[in-house]
């Protein structure tokens, strides 16, 4: 960001009157629910295209502890219990290998925007360096796997198979876990890590089963009709006619190689994304500082500090993230919302528009047509939307094969017929339609309901939080439902690098857990302990109500209907939130320990 950015006192006032014009333009009125799950006759779309399901019996026995999901939180999970010394432990996960999100995402070009060598967990403890400053997906997938192996975590686990509910043995002081492959097992804990990015989202367009060509979703890539792999050569394309529908971080690495192989592509865009600088290369022991024992840590925990606005020091990793840091005080609440507020919110509106002015200049600077370039431009605030890299994108737009089509003043597309995409008065004719729309963010099978946990006496937990509002105790364990603990976003912290959150969650789980094996005591709070949670996250919740009112719709909106305040999240940040969890297990953790009836750690089928 240079001076020439900085916006004058009087820009100000036009540029969010400008913000409000664009995002009134791409405001629908069904707000989420403009997007149908991916089940019944569109279950395809969400259908494993890398893993053919083996035969094998149902699942008859007792394990120490079922992990739900066998992405990084699952892992990390049973990482850290094995380090406890824990030694049944059973992942059991949806995909058909280790990996969750990154088991799914295969498309052409697919990478992590977070730096690898802090969003790889484990490093430390694997010996292992990733091989780019931003690994691709694949090496990413190798980690995760890895990791596993490492753990041997690979022997008990159930792939292709899907956790339909929990229900808790009040007798025999156990969980009863069933799957949609007949299963049905004992575990004296559940851990939940099911992830924020699991289930595919499919606009409801009407007409799409309509469509009489190609069709999938970026995250069930379909190699066998394109060719290539995730490096591109996707010789299936030549000559085809492409749509894009999606224009957030896949379709921004996507759309670039389908470019490159396709006869045509056609991008749908909504709301386009900021796009910020990759600068993506080869890296070495020697430029990370992988030289000592602790190294990867020591960068994990700087990266940490940045981007929640704590003091750091110096930047060890130095990208758009820790130089943007300060502008992501809406979304992760931190210690930088102390002092004086109205100063800091001026500074905060020049920073953030000086940032927007910096990504808009970046457009003209990259893209020839000027058309092109305004419909390309982002406006709204820097936190509205999570902000993309590419150093191919923008220029992606200079060829005569690629065509964007504005949907703002059409609310989306608004059908798809046999043979192509309507937008307004124009019909595009394509031979494959390509969803690159994401995922259900935040939503996991607890709270969308598709895997019911029932607790003591029957109760069904998202009932009893419909009723009364979600109740935890620092977001992992809940009264009534025993020897439960969930992994995930709802009453701790958060932050941009998750990988991190989930290995600080699993090392709580596996203490908790460790703890409780240790005087055969079952893990739950009180009411009292969640009632005095829940008033700690409401005290100096922020208000950042109307930030979000005010943003372009997308999924940190719930699409144009606002974020409300509210004891969601632990108000001063993540590096706040796990020194609270260690003090924690240090004084307190006894408290949430109850006797057993029963002395079995293992109880029978």
């Amino acid at each position: 960001m240079t001076d020439r950015h900085l916006p004058l006192p009087e820009e100000l006032e036009a540029l969010w009157r400008r913000y409000h014009l664009e995002r009134e333009r791409r405001v629908r009125p069904d707000g989420v629910r403009q997007y149908r799950p991916t089940e019944a006759e569109f279950g395809f779309y969400a259908a494993d295209p890398y893993t053919e399901p083996a035969e094998r019996e149902p699942v008859r026995d007792a394990v120490d502890v079922a992990v739900v999901g066998g992405g990084f939180g699952g892992i990390l999970a049973g990482a850290r219990l094995r380090q406890r010394g824990v030694e049944r432990i059973r992942i059991v996960e949806q995909g058909g290998d280790f990996g969750g999100t990154w088991y799914w995402n295969r498309y052409p070009g697919v990478h992590c925007d977070i730096e690898s060598h802090v969003y790889l967990p484990m490093l430390d403890e694997t010996g292992y360096v990733p091989e780019w400053k931003y690994s691709p997906g694949d090496e990413i997938r190798r980690h995760a796997v890895r990791i596993a192996q490492k753990f041997t975590l690979g022997p008990d686990a159930l792939f292709s198979t899907t956790v339909t509910s929990l229900a808790w043995d009040e007798t025999a002081e156990a969980w009863l876990v069933t799957t949609d492959r007949g299963d049905a097992f004992r575990a004296t804990y559940v851990i939940t890590a099911t992830g924020t990015l699991s289930e595919p989202k499919l606009p409801g367009i009407p007409g799409i089963e309509d469509f009489a060509g190609h069709t999938f979703h970026t995250s069930r890539w379909d190699y066998a009709y394109t060719g290539g792999t995730p490096d591109g050569g996707m010789s299936g394309l030549a000559g085809k006619r492409v749509g894009v529908v999606g224009t957030g971080a896949t379709g921004i690495q996507v759309i670039p190689l389908l470019a490159e192989d396709a006869g045509h592509v056609t991008v749908f865009q909504r709301t386009p994304s900021t796009v910020d600088v990759r600068a993506n290369r080869r890296t070495t022991a020697e430029d990370v500082g992988a030289d000592h024992d602790g190294w990867a840590r020591e960068r994990r925990d700087n990266y940490l500090r940045i981007v929640s606005g704590e003091p750091a020091g110096h930047d060890l990793v130095a990208d758009s993230w820790t130089r943007s840091a300060v502008l992501l005080e809406k979304l992760l609440p931190s210690f930088r919302r102390q002092g004086d507020r109205k100063a800091f919110e001026t500074a905060y509106e020049v920073a953030d528009a000086a940032k927007m002015n910096e990504l808009r200049a970046r457009v003209e600077e990259s893209v020839t047509d000027r058309d092109t370039a305004e419909r390309l431009k982002p406006w709204y605030r820097y936190a509205c939307k999570r902000p993309a890299f590419s150093d191919a994108y923008y220029q992606a737009f200079n060829r005569p094969d690629v065509t964007l089509v504005d949907t703002a003043d059409t609310h989306g597309i608004e059908r798809v017929t046999a043979h192509g995409v309507v937008v307004g008065a124009a019909t595009y004719e394509l031979d494959c339609l390509i969803f690159a729309t994401g995922f259900s963010v935040g939503t996991s099978g607890i709270l969308s309901g598709k895997l019911p946990v029932h607790g003591r006496s029957g109760q069904q937990l998202l009932h009893r939080w419909a009723q009364e509002g979600p109740r935890t105790l620092h977001g992992f364990t809940s009264n009534g439902f025993p020897n439960l603990i969930q992994m995930g976003t709802l009453h701790n912290a958060s932050s941009v690098n998750f990988t991190h959150i989930l290995d600080e969650q699993a090392v709580h789980a596996a203490a908790l857990i460790a703890a409780a094996e240790a005087d055969g005591s079952v893990i739950e709070p009180t009411r009292e302990d969640e009632d005095a949670w829940i008033a700690t996250l409401a005290e100096d919740a922020p208000d950042h109500e109307w930030f979000h009112a005010e943003c372009t719709p997308g999924y940190y909106n719930r699409e144009g209907r606002g974020r409300p305040n509210g004891p969601f999240t632990y108000p001063h940040g993540a590096v706040a939130f796990h020194e609270l969890l260690a003090r924690w297990r240090g004084e307190s953790m006894e408290a949430v320990l109850r006797p057993r009836a029963t002395r079995r750690r293992r109880p029978p089928c």
